[in-house]
C-alpha cells in the first residue's frame, strides 16, 4: 500500500472519527442546558432493555432526542421569568397561559421532557404482570390483564404517525387508555399519567424498523411493575407529578 493511499485512509478514519464525536459532544452540552429543566438520569444502563430495546436506540434516545427537549425548554423559558418557576405539569396543564409565541414550542418540548422522564422510570423491569392494589385496579377497568395490555397496544399501534399511548390515573385510581398525537401528554388537560409507551419511530426503528406491533408487543418485557405501582399509589395519595 502506498504512503499517499495509507495517509487517504487515515484521513477518511479521523473524518468518521470528528463527524461521530462532533453529535456526542453536542449531545453533552444538551445534557446540561442552563435553565430550570434538566435531563434525568437513566436509572439503569443503555443494554438493561435489550429484550426490547436495543442499547444503541436507549442512548441515542435519551442522550440526543430528550435532551434536545431540555435544551429547547429551557431556551424557550429563557425570557418568561414566572413560568420558569412553574413545575413542569403545572406548566403544561396551563398552556393557555403560556405566551403565544413561545406556546407552541413549550408544548413539544415540555411534553417530550415530561413523557421521557415517565418512560425512563417505568422500564428496566422484567415485565410478567402486576400484582397487589395495581393488578386490581386493572381487573376492575378492563375486565383482566390481557384485555388491558390488547386495548393498549391497540392505542399504540393505531396512533396515526408519531406519538404515545397513555395510561391515565384519577385520584380515585380509575385507570384508562388513551393515545395523544406528537409529545402530547395527558397533562396538558390536567389529567395524570399511569405509564406509557413510545411509538415515535426514534423509539424503535433501528431493530424494528417499521414494524411498530412487533415492539409494542416486545415493550411488555421490559416493564417495571413495581415502578408502575409506586406510580399508582403517588396518584391516589395526590403525589403523582408527571
Amino acid at each position: 500500500m502506498s504512503l499517499m493511499h495509507r495517509r487517504a485512509l487515515f484521513g477518511a478514519a479521523a473524518g468518521l472519527a470528528t463527524i461521530w464525536a462532533a453529535p456526542r459532544a453536542l449531545a453533552q452540552q444538551a445534557a446540561a442546558p442552563s435553565g430550570p429543566h434538566s435531563l434525568p438520569q437513566l436509572p439503569y444502563a443503555f443494554d438493561k432493555n435489550e429484550a426490547a430495546i436495543d442499547a444503541r436506540t436507549m442512548e441515542v434516545h435519551w442522550r440526543f432526542h430528550h435532551a434536545a427537549y431540555v435544551n429547547n425548554l429551557n431556551t424557550a423559558l429563557r425570557d418568561h421569568s414566572a413560568l420558569q418557576s412553574m413545575p413542569l405539569e403545572q406548566l403544561l396543564a396551563n398552556l393557555n397561559q403560556v405566551p403565544e409565541n413561545v406556546r407552541t414550542v413549550i408544548r413539544n418540548n415540555g411534553g417530550g421532557h415530561a413523557n421521557h422522564s415517565m418512560f425512563w422510570q417505568i422500564m428496566g423491569g422484567a415485565g410478567g404482570e402486576p400484582s397487589g392494589e395495581l393488578a386490581q385496579a386493572i381487573t376492575r377497568d378492563f375486565g383482566d390483564f390481557n384485555t388491558f395490555k390488547t386495548r393498549f397496544n391497540a392505542a399504540a399501534n393505531g396512533q396515526f404517525g408519531s406519538g404515545w399511548a397513555f395510561v391515565t390515573v384519577t385520584r380515585e385510581g380509575r385507570l384508562a387508555v388513551v393515545a395523544r398525537p406528537n409529545q402530547d401528554t395527558p397533562l396538558m388537560e390536567g389529567q395524570r399519567v399511569l405509564m406509557g409507551n413510545d411509538v415515535w419511530e426514534h423509539a424503535y426503528y433501528l431493530r424494528y424498523q417499521n414494524r411498530r406491533p412487533e415492539y409494542t408487543a416486545a415493550w411488555w418485557n421490559v416493564v417495571d411493575w413495581a415502578k408502575v405501582a409506586e406510580r399508582y399509589a403517588a396518584a391516589k395519595a395526590g403525589r403523582l407529578t408527571i
